[in-house]
């Protein structure tokens, strides 16, 4: 009798391995027929660039923002940093650069943000969010995108800093660029 529940037994688990390979081969080949169907698309085309110019491009916008404040103090040093777009496609990328105008008085922190408001319309930025961060300390913040060059920045003018800095923060990001391939962007940080 337990030769008999054995071999039934066999046969159940033969037949359930035969069942899961006809699931995993079946799902496998209806991932292979969907292809790509799982990147999302974006709004517009990426523009072919390697890292190097990407990063140059980046900076520029950067130093054009700084510039735009009209008041001078310390800026800090990292510069941009590549991020796979993954969801659009393996080949895309986009910088992120996160940096600061430090070593500012309340009044440099207050006219910088000015100064920006009112350039950002001249230099082709349209300026979709301007009042205060949601915060404990409510520091004035401006977000905005240039379409035309393919970035957002978003700034904020900190004054009640836990350390008592008084600053002026940026974070400006690209839109996706497209590497020559996706092995390009391996290693780049």
């Amino acid at each position: 009798m337990n030769e008999a529940k054995d071999a039934d037994g066999g046969r159940r688990n033969s037949r359930k391995r035969v069942a899961a390979l006809s699931f995993l081969l079946f799902g496998s080949l209806s991932l292979l027929s969907v292809g790509c169907s799982n990147v999302k698309e974006l709004d517009y085309k990426p523009v072919r660039m390697d890292t190097d110019p990407a990063r140059a491009r980046t900076k520029a916008v950067s130093s054009r923002l700084l510039e735009m404040t009209g008041v001078k103090g310390k800026v800090t040093e990292p510069g941009p940093s590549v991020s796979r777009c993954e969801e659009y496609g393996d080949d895309l990328f986009s910088l992120r650069h996160p940096w600061s105008l430090y070593d500012l008085s309340g009044e440099d922190v207050d006219r910088g943000m000015s100064n920006l408001r009112k350039a950002l319309d001249r230099d082709g930025w349209k300026i979709l969010k301007d009042g205060k961060a949601d915060s404990r300390a409510q520091d004035p913040e401006i977000y905005a995108e240039n379409k035309a060059e393919q970035f957002d920045v978003h700034v904020t003018g900190v004054k009640r800093a836990a350390r008592g800095d008084t600053m002026i923060t940026f974070t400006v990001v690209s839109a996706c660029f497209r590497a020559a391939s996706s092995e390009a962007l391996d290693g780049q940080y």
